[in-house]
């Protein structure tokens, strides 16, 4: 059978992660659109590369036929450009880049050099690169990448029933869904939660605790010296009907990231018509729109909390004017189907 498309990832495709879920989604889209798809899983470790990455990738694009079309997830490419250099030529190459690597949050300066300088000389070897956002297509320019090299894919959101929230008087239920890693900011909304400790609410927080235990414990910590471990839930990953539910019994969303190459948890949020507590981060303006959320400067924990207590004052009823707002722009966003055509027109265009 020919393969129409060789789909390049840093591991198993079914991690509940944002990229991930693209990366999926995008996967089977294609596939029902009668694309042939192959897979190609990656081992090692990602995206600071160990030896058996470097062997693994090498390994993988040296296997795919000339001119065969590649997409290469950026969590994969972007630490290792010998390997897309020594392809360049022989395969038609696309780099699907969630966000720069050099914009992850807890980096030395020196890593995030090294990073922005690794992924510069790989994606000059792409023919061109899909994004998640026009936030990141703007930013590429800095990588030195043109505009006419770059097409943006933003992610789908399917329709879902506007969420109910809680029930009858029960306090309002903050939610958040994201890996508790460090460019979440999760020790950013502990310290905002304690500062609106005097209102009613409890928050439940779903997403791994294990992509980085360091920083998971040190939340749990802050967690329970702040006197939050009886308000504030941390219940795991969670998708399908249990993501659903936590979704359609929320009151408020909630998610005091750093820095966002989208934002698909916040897109699901606005779907379900809940409120939005964020920041500025990345593109994250770019995906919540001023009307349906309150965002601040990342990092800003007193800010983050004023936000709070704005849209949980049951007096001011901001809560149910974003509301209304979230539910009006979720009838503009894609579904995975019409991001999957997108995403067919991008490798088309791209590698003619």
């Amino acid at each position: 059978m020919t393969v129409d498309l060789h789909f390049v990832v840093p591991g198993p495709l079914d991690q509940l992660t944002g990229g991930f879920v693209y990366d999926a989604h995008m996967v089977a889209g294609l596939s029902e659109l009668g694309w042939a798809i192959r897979v190609h899983n990656l081992s090692g470790s990602f995206p600071g590369p160990d030896a058996v990455a470097r062997e693994s990738l090498g390994a993988a694009l040296a296997g795919v036929p000339a001119r065969a079309r590649v997409v290469i997830d950026g969590l994969a490419m972007g630490g290792i450009p010998e390997a897309i250099e020594a392809q360049e030529r022989r395969l038609r190459l696309i780099s699907l880049v969630h966000h720069p690597l050099a914009e992850e949050t807890g980096l030395s300066a020196l890593d995030q050099q090294r990073f922005a300088a690794s992924e510069r000389r790989a994606l000059a070897a792409c023919a061109g690169v899909i994004v998640s956002s026009a936030y990141t297509a703007r930013g590429l320019s800095a990588y030195g990448v043109s505009a006419g090299r770059v097409r943006v894919v933003v992610p789908g959101t399917e329709p879902v029933p506007p969420a109910v929230g809680p029930g009858p008087g029960q306090p309002p239920v903050l939610l958040c869904v994201a890996s508790v890693t460090p460019r979440k900011g999760y020790d950013v909304l502990v310290s905002a939660l304690a500062r609106v400790a005097d209102l009613e609410w409890t928050c439940v927080c779903a997403g791994s605790l294990t992509r980085d235990p360091v920083c998971a414990g040190a939340v749990l910590g802050a967690a329970a010296r702040a006197g939050l471990v009886e308000r504030l839930r941390f219940v795991g990953e969670r998708e399908g009907a249990e993501l659903e539910s936590l979704y359609h019994g929320a009151s408020v969303f909630v998610l005091a990231s750093h820095y966002e190459g989208y934002g698909m948890a916040l897109a699901d949020a606005l779907a379900h018509g809940l409120p939005v507590v964020s920041t500025t981060g990345g593109a994250i303006p770019f995906t919540v729109p001023a009307q349906a959320g309150l965002l601040v400067e990342p990092g800003d924990a007193e800010a983050f909390a004023a936000a709070l207590r704005t849209v949980l004052d049951p007096e001011a009823h901001r809560r149910g004017e974003l509301a209304a707002a979230s539910l009006r722009h979720a009838r503009e966003l894609p579904t995975w189907r019409t991001a999957a055509a997108a995403f067919a027109d991008a490798v088309r265009s791209l590698t003619p």
